[in-house]
């Protein structure tokens, strides 16, 4: 009976912490705010202007942290960049 009790109350604190969550999106959502999740993509030219700060000197940390994404993803996304114009000068020439 004692884990039946237990049991009981546990979905009820479930039920009510998703309640609140959904309350608080809903919200969140009506005020325009921001609900988290995944960044918006940058632009291509985002990334190469990136790319021309970084050469001319800029720490990658400091344009990584002013774009808002870590260093690993401004290497991994000014790589890719250069792969792609790499594979359109190929396809072009």
């Amino acid at each position: 009976m004692v884990f039946t009790v237990m049991a009981a109350l546990a979905q009820m604190e479930l039920e009510i912490k998703r309640e609140r969550v959904n309350d608080s999106n809903t919200k969140r959502r009506d005020a325009g705010l921001d609900l988290g999740g995944r960044r918006v993509v940058f632009s291509d030219s985002q990334i190469a202007n990136a790319h021309r700060l970084i050469e001319q000197g800029q720490p990658a940390s400091h344009v990584a942290r002013d774009l808002g994404m870590s260093r690993a993803t401004l290497y991994r996304r000014i790589a890719n960049l250069d792969a792609q114009q790499w594979l359109s000068t190929q396809q072009s020439g």
